[in-house]
């Protein structure tokens, strides 16, 4: 009896500790001097350039992750509730993995159904400290260890002008974007009146780990 009431209390435990993990964070307004880029698609290999991929659009939202951290898997269905809402009034998406081979990110965004396009910065977690990324959230006071996921917003027509840096002020989440809040910015930046529906995803009631690579483990042979 005392040993199964034990492994309540740890069950009960773990569940709340998950549940604690949660990395919504707000959309603030940050000084950074945010560079263009040219990457290569995680599906089809294929560059785009950052600078070229925002024209003729109102608002982009770039979102960092690693496709093994389960705070990503939470807010990729909002990111992609979004973009499906409002591709057709100029809003686009595109991710950037980070952290993970491109195999293993082509499998997170099969299981996802995501369809915005991704590209890749790195592939591996020792590269972390080598990436843009690692040096934006410096930048913005992120102090989380992998940084997963990242948002960054760009209007394209208050991006510099033929410059390497894309801007130098712009809204940034350092962490999960929060639905109602990004929803409302969206369509205020879309000239959209302000919606008070909610979109309706998948994250709700779920629990998650803390955002950490999961280890190999090693199996034993049976004696």
């Amino acid at each position: 009896m005392k040993t199964l009431l034990a492994l309540a209390i740890l069950l009960l435990s773990f569940a709340f500790n998950a549940r604690a993990q949660h990395e919504y964070a707000p959309l603030q307004e940050q000084q950074i001097e945010y560079k263009n880029w040219t990457y290569k698609a995680v599906r089809d290999g294929k560059e785009i350039n950052l600078r070229d991929f925002a024209k003729n659009k109102k608002l982009v939202m770039v979102v960092y992750f690693a496709a093994w951290c389960p705070n990503w898997k939470l807010e990729a269905p909002v990111a992609q509730a979004l973009y499906d809402k409002y591709k057709s009034y100029g809003f686009d998406v595109v991710g950037v993995s980070e952290y993970a081979s491109l195999e293993d990110t082509k499998a997170n965004l099969d299981e996802l159904k995501i369809t915005f396009n991704v590209v890749a910065e790195s592939e591996a977690k020792e590269l972390r400290d080598k990436t843009l990324l690692y040096e934006y959230r410096q930048i913005t006071g992120d102090t989380r260890r992998w940084g997963s996921p990242w948002n960054i917003f760009l209007e394209p027509a208050n991006l510099e002008k033929d410059n390497n840096v894309l801007t130098k002020k712009t809204f940034v989440v350092n962490g999960e974007l929060i639905e109602d809040e990004t929803e409302k910015f969206i369509r205020q930046k879309l000239g959209l009146p302000i919606e008070e529906k909610k979109i309706e995803t998948s994250t709700k009631e779920k629990t998650i780990e803390a955002c950490e690579p999961k280890k190999k483990t090693e199996t034993l042979n049976k004696p």
